[in-house]
């Protein structure tokens, strides 16, 4: 030592550096084979795993090549892993027989995970409307969470606001489009279902979203009764007569039997009662609205020949 002066030498740099390294890749994430037995997937995840041909598309590439890009996981408090992104590849390691997931561990809180599994899901090619509708909710719910923490941001209304328009530019959809997503968490599950296979609009869906569980239920019955799904005008109507506590089975049938505008008149047959006259054998399904025709013009025909 000389004067006020720590004569470190050569070692004692090499120390110091080697030990800021040493943490510095400590801190690094680290690519891990967790088993898929100690893997948890997300609470509420909104994304719909499919056994589809694309699924069996990727338990080929992961026989034949592993898992090419990581997954993303967080170790919880009860020392399980749970899943951020990566679903599909968990899955599609199951199918595979293959026992570990090729894993990513990132050191992040629920609310970090949840933003970041909706954002690597937004880079799919085709999200059902469900998808979307809980994607956006969890994901401003837990920015919401985020903003009332001081370690984020002063504003919560501003911190608000910028996630608003981020997802907005992200999905490609407005502030309002997004909003109105949302609201379709509020449809109960089979109406979800039938926005989910375009047997309802989404339009009247949102406004259907505005009805009780226990109208939306009484909804239901009457389209299976009816075989039909409301338009938008009737389903602000019924949005309407419940505001005003006046929406009950009846009104529900009543407005679902109004004529809707430039709706034809349709008369349907079930096929099996038509079989026994025209086999399929002889008349295919799609030449089989032109035969029925033809038979009543030769029908009517006949009837007047009786007449005259």
């Amino acid at each position: 030592m000389k004067g006020n002066r720590i004569d470190l030498g050569l070692t004692g740099y090499n120390e110091l550096f080697s030990s800021e390294s040493s943490r510095n890749e400590s801190k690094r994430p680290k690519i891990m084979d967790i088993p898929l037995t100690e893997i948890d997937g997300a609470p509420n995840h909104p994304f719909k795993v499919r056994i589809d041909e694309d699924m069996y598309k990727l338990v080929e590439s992961i026989k034949e090549n592993g898992v090419i890009e990581p997954a993303i996981l967080r170790k919880k408090a009860d020392g399980r892993y749970e899943i951020v992104a990566g679903h599909r590849r968990r899955k599609a390691c199951e199918l595979a027989e293959i026992d570990t997931l090729k894993s990513v561990i990132l050191d992040i809180g629920y609310d970090e995970a949840v933003v970041m599994m909706v954002e690597s899901n937004f880079q799919r090619t085709k999200l059902l409307p469900s998808e979307l509708a809980f994607s956006y909710k969890m994901r401003m719910d837990a920015l919401k969470r985020q903003g009332k923490r001081t370690d984020i941001t002063s504003s919560p209304m501003e911190t608000k606001l910028r996630s608003d328009e981020k997802l907005a530019e992200m999905s490609g959809n407005s502030r309002a489009q997004i909003q109105r997503y949302i609201r379709l968490t509020n449809l109960i599950t089979a109406l979800l279902d039938m926005v989910d296979e375009d047997k309802i609009g989404f339009r009247p869906a949102v406004e259907l979203s505005y009805l009780s569980g226990a109208e939306q239920e009484l909804l239901l019955d009457t389209i299976k009764c009816e075989e039909a799904t409301p338009s938008l005008a009737q389903a602000l109507k019924m949005k309407q007569f419940s505001k005003e506590g006046k929406l009950d089975a009846d009104k529900i049938l009543e407005i679902m039997c109004e004529r809707k505008p430039n709706q034809a008149e349709k008369i349907t047959f079930k096929a099996e009662s038509l079989r026994k006259y025209i086999p399929r054998s002889i008349i295919s399904p799609k030449e089989t609205e032109e035969y029925i025709l033809k038979a009543l013009a030769h029908y009517r025909d006949f009837l007047k020949e009786g007449i005259q």
